[in-house]
């Protein structure tokens, strides 16, 4: 068995209406779910294929970073699915900081997160201290290069020319792009909220 410890506010979204969430999990995971309520550690243990079971932690994960649960199930429909997370405390000086580079990222009205998704094809959402990206690898290498881009002081237009430039090498391979539900909602507001101030900022 193995323990994701995740945010004790995205429980009730890992749980959803009487337990309607975590059985969709652990039905398409082929895993059997422990969740304890009062530190946040989630067990995960494989019930079924131990291939598909593999991606099991990961569905959580995502859930705890944000992702709404569509979008972490889709870890599950391809086995080139993954899930990235970047420590963006980790780019960051102290949390005015923090709060500068998340507006970095997130954008006017979230215009950053949303052409992050657009030009990638992957799903990105930014929570707390870290920004979340499920997609193909050559999605996931676009998010993290544009992110690290931002974060390094960057200017928006050079990410965005970098996602561009991905976006058309990617398109020339002939890469499908994959529509997620519901996309960076729900958690995304609270991100955006938190970041208002700093939103859009050089």
């Amino acid at each position: 068995m193995q323990h994701v410890r995740i945010p004790q506010d995205r429980l009730g979204v890992l749980i959803g209406e009487g337990g309607a969430t975590m059985r969709e999990i652990e039905q398409q995971a082929e895993v059997r779910l422990d969740i304890d309520s009062e530190t946040g550690s989630v067990g995960v243990e494989s019930v079924g294929d131990p291939v598909t079971a593999l991606k099991g932690p990961d569905v959580v994960r995502a859930i705890g970073r944000g992702f709404p649960p569509d979008a972490a199930l889709e870890l599950l429909d391809d086995d080139m699915m993954m899930l990235d997370t970047i420590d963006i405390d980790a780019a960051t000086r102290n949390k005015k900081d923090l709060r500068r580079k998340k507006g970095r990222l997130i954008g006017e009205n979230g215009r950053t997160r949303e052409l992050m998704e657009e030009l990638s094809g992957a799903s990105v959402v930014i929570y707390g201290s870290t920004l979340g990206a499920i997609g193909q690898p050559p999605e996931i290498e676009a998010v993290r290069g544009a992110t690290e881009m931002l974060l390094d002081g960057a200017p928006h237009g050079a990410a965005y020319s970098f996602l561009e430039r991905k976006h058309n090498e990617m398109k020339q391979q002939g890469m499908e792009y994959h529509q997620f539900p519901q996309s960076g909602s729900g958690s995304q507001s609270q991100s955006q909220s938190e970041s208002q101030p700093e939103s859009g900022s050089g």
